[in-house]
């Protein structure tokens, strides 16, 4: 019988030392949807922040696609990549792989919406108090929709909710039999899409320096303005706000050590099993190229190495 998957330590959810591991293994490396070029107003800078990494996006010129990002402090130009249908994706680093290895799959899947009819409407940003990893936790699996989103259970049953995961993007499916009916995207490691009603809105879960505290930034787009993008609004509003709180109850839980270490059901959390498990491996390699003899303490241990070694297969250390 094969082994069923397992969670990431709660360790893993609480330490300084693991997110510096995951800033230079996960985040240094991946792609980040910024949004689509309507987002991006000739004359305008538009800035963000992604594990400590400030870049801005600017279009430079009248063309709707002549959009390029920049290091803020720097001033020098990140590698960014524009969809055939206008959705502008950006690195934060040189240690990324080019867009086509690491979304090898994507284009056939965002090919189906002209996110360039999208106008932008609104953006929400706030912290919240919990670890980048618990909000995609919430994300990638549907068994609490049910309880804890019951408004918009009525239009998405997760009766036969379906994750499919591909190389650094995972696919919701409400309805296998409906697989046209909402495009819901996760972008490896802390981005979403998600198209249905109208609209679009998307989410990036931002960590910061202190391991218990994520920024939450969300953008918001829709056909109309008015009234019908205002109804809209509230009810994906409801839903963020819904996860909000479960994800800063969740945090509570780790930190408090009420939880260390589970088992994912084998079916219905597929998309977790799947994250974290490219987070434990990307991880563990970083760790992997970063061992160096060092000084030893009386007790045995080094100053760095032992701590972070320790939190990677301890699930009680913090």
């Amino acid at each position: 019988m094969a082994s069923l998957p397992r969670t990431l330590p709660a360790s893993w959810y609480c330490s300084s030392p693991l997110y510096q591991l995951e800033r230079k293994a996960v985040f240094l490396k991946g792609w980040y949807l910024l949004g689509p070029v309507t987002k991006f107003q000739l004359g305008e800078k538009v800035g963000y922040e992604v594990a400590q990494v400030s870049l801005v996006a600017c279009r430079m010129s009248e063309e709707l696609r002549d959009i390029k990002v920049f290091d803020e402090n720097t001033g020098s130009e990140f590698k960014s990549y524009i969809t055939e249908t206008g959705l502008v994706f950006s690195t934060i680093s040189d240690n990324a792989p080019s867009f086509d290895d690491f979304f090898p799959d994507l284009k056939p899947l965002i090919g189906r919406v002209d996110f360039t009819k999208l106008p932008y409407r609104r953006s929400v940003k706030y912290e919240g108090k919990f670890n980048w990893k618990t909000m995609v936790d919430g994300y990638q699996e549907c068994l609490h929709c049910q309880y804890t989103h019951p408004s918009f259970s009525v239009y998405y049953p997760p009766t036969f909710y379906t994750v499919y995961n591909h190389k650094n993007f995972s696919q919701h499916v409400a309805d296998p039999k409906k697989a046209d009916d909402g495009l819901f995207l996760y972008f490896f490691p802390n981005c979403t899409l998600n198209v249905y009603g109208g609209g679009m809105s998307s989410f990036r879960v931002c960590p910061t320096d202190k391991p218990g505290i994520t920024r939450m930034e969300f953008d918001y787009y829709h056909q109309s303005s008015g009234e019908k993008f205002e109804e809209y609004f509230k009810f994906v509003r409801q839903v963020a706000m819904e996860d909000f709180e479960l994800c800063e109850k969740a945090q509570e839980n780790l930190e408090k050590g009420v939880y260390s270490e589970g088992i994912l059901n084998p079916e219905k959390e597929t998309g977790v099993a799947y994250y974290q498990q490219r987070v434990l491996e990307l991880v563990c390699a970083q760790h992997e190229t970063e061992k160096e003899p060092e000084p030893r303490n009386a007790y045995g241990y080094s100053s760095r190495n032992d701590v972070v070694a320790s939190q990677l297969v301890d699930p009680a250390s913090s």
